[in-house]
């Protein structure tokens, strides 16, 4: 049998409505219910307002593309420290105008080359890609192992 129970939240004050099935369990010789959420009823109209249980109307399938909320930002996550550190040390003894100087064009990549190394002085060179994603380095772009 199928009925909508109806159950108020006592923290929040929210009525939600529920269907109710009654099965009976042949194992246990016991009848038991299944409920599944319906809505929280509106306090006003008394109507069922489509809900997930978490505050969150259902999404309607016919929502164009222009309705549906976008993802505007990316979020990513960089270590800088010890690559900063690096930095700094570069400057304040020469080494990286030095370098600049020597290897005008690929000057960073040798650099970041060197930060992976000192960092990470047991892994090869092609993990260079996954660390390289993770950190901050002066070139700032993947450097192929080649």
């Amino acid at each position: 049998m199928v009925a909508i129970v109806y159950q108020t939240d006592k923290r929040s004050g929210i009525t939600y409505a529920y269907e109710s099935i009654s099965l009976w369990d042949k194992e246990k010789q016991q009848s038991r219910v299944k409920r599944r959420l319906i809505g929280r009823v509106d306090k006003i109209t008394g109507e069922i307002v489509p809900t997930d249980g978490r505050n969150r109307k259902k999404r309607d399938a016919s929502l164009s593309e222009e309705q549906a909320p976008k993802c505007t930002a990316v979020a990513s996550r960089s270590f800088f420290g010890a690559t900063n550190l690096f930095d700094a040390i570069g400057e304040k003894l020469g080494i990286t105008n030095d370098m600049k100087q020597c290897f005008p064009e690929i000057y960073k990549q040798i650099l970041s080359i060197a930060y992976y190394l000192i960092l990470e002085d047991s892994t090869p060179l092609y993990w260079f890609d996954r660390w390289g994603t993770l950190h901050k380095h002066p070139y700032g772009k993947n450097i192929s192992s080649q």
